[in-house]
């Protein structure tokens, strides 16, 4: 309450002159908060970042970059970093999430794929952070670290460990060798909302420059909303298709992009099932915990088509208490 005290407070020296209310609109994994500030004839959003949590600048910094880029975000209109407070245009409250269904998601995906690629078409260095070995592999490890050890509460042996470290290695140098462009790092039906221009796109703080199916990962292989993997192979070959006449440097052949995406994927998941657990765990968040099985029939589907995951596999195979791959060994 003392917070939404210092937002109305803040709002009040913005706005001398005019009556709001501020309600609730919105929270995520961190400790930033969203809060809807209504006025007679307008909205606008606060973030509430509190700053010795949260940093505000990486924020405002990708805003103006994906705003140049010609994408719908969040404008910043007033900002108060010592507080932790910005004021933000509002994209409105219907999430891709709460709008798919079957009828309209071939337009909404499209949309969501014009917007990415549009993206990626501005991308250049070293204007972001780079998504680099060290930031990779410390996000596989939370897969060991709050998953494994803390959430299923199983210790791994020597030789598992060995066999999970040369597989990340093997995702590590996929990941690595793929073109690199802006990565908005959070790209799912939570972070896109239905808007005009379609989509306004949230939560882009943590971009990066990086592999160019990240974004493609975190959107067709979304914790939060299934879809039958004939329809995910035919956007996938619609954004591949969009993605070569603009230009951007993605393979010539579709099986080997195809290849970038799941492998792009596995670490993607691996990061995701231990922050889900850490959540839990660490932040008493449990919201998430509903989400992990769909996290890990992704994992499971990838390991289960390339011969070089079968290790990771293996280790999933003993940590779900499932019949091992036939004939399979470490």
């Amino acid at each position: 309450m003392k917070r939404q005290q210092q937002i109305k407070t803040w709002l009040h020296s913005k706005f001398p002159d005019s009556l709001f209310k501020i309600s609730p609109a919105s929270a995520d994994a961190s400790f930033r908060r969203y809060f809807r500030a209504t006025f007679a004839d307008h909205t606008l959003i606060v973030m509430d970042a509190p700053p010795q949590n949260e940093d505000c600048r990486p924020f405002i910094h990708v805003a103006q970059l994906f705003s140049a880029a010609g994408v719908h975000v969040p404008q910043v209109l007033e900002q108060d970093l010592e507080q932790g407070f910005l004021l933000l245009t509002d994209l409105g409250s219907t999430t891709y999430l709460q709008a798919l269904n079957t009828n309209n998601a071939l337009e909404l995906y499209g949309a969501a794929t014009d917007a990415l690629i549009t993206i990626q078409l501005a991308s250049r260095e070293p204007v972001l952070p780079s998504y680099d070995k060290a930031l990779f592999m410390r996000e596989m490890y939370l897969f060991p670290e709050w998953y494994v050890a803390k959430h299923l509460q199983v210790t791994l042996d020597d030789k598992q460990n060995a066999a999970l470290e040369i597989v990340f290695q093997r995702i590590l140098q996929n990941n690595l060798a793929q073109p690199r462009v802006f990565v908005h790092r959070d790209y799912h039906s939570r972070n896109l909302m239905v808007s005009a221009p379609n989509p306004g796109i949230l939560d882009f703080q943590d971009a990066v420059y990086g592999p160019i199916t990240y974004d493609l990962a975190s959107l067709f292989k979304d914790a939060y909303i299934h879809w039958e993997e004939a329809e995910v192979l035919d956007w996938l070959i619609r954004y591949w298709e969009k993605a070569r006449k603009s230009g951007l440097p993605v393979h010539n052949s579709f099986s080997d992009f195809f290849r970038d995406y799941e492998w792009m994927g596995v670490q993607r998941h691996l990061k995701v099932l231990g922050i889900f657990a850490r959540l839990y765990h660490r932040d008493s968040k449990d919201g998430y915990l509903k989400d992990l099985p769909l996290v890990m029939d992704y994992l499971r589907r990838a390991c289960e088509r390339y011969v070089d995951l079968k290790p990771l596999l293996h280790i999933l195979d003993t940590l779900e208490k499932r019949q091992p791959v036939v004939g399979y060994t470490f």
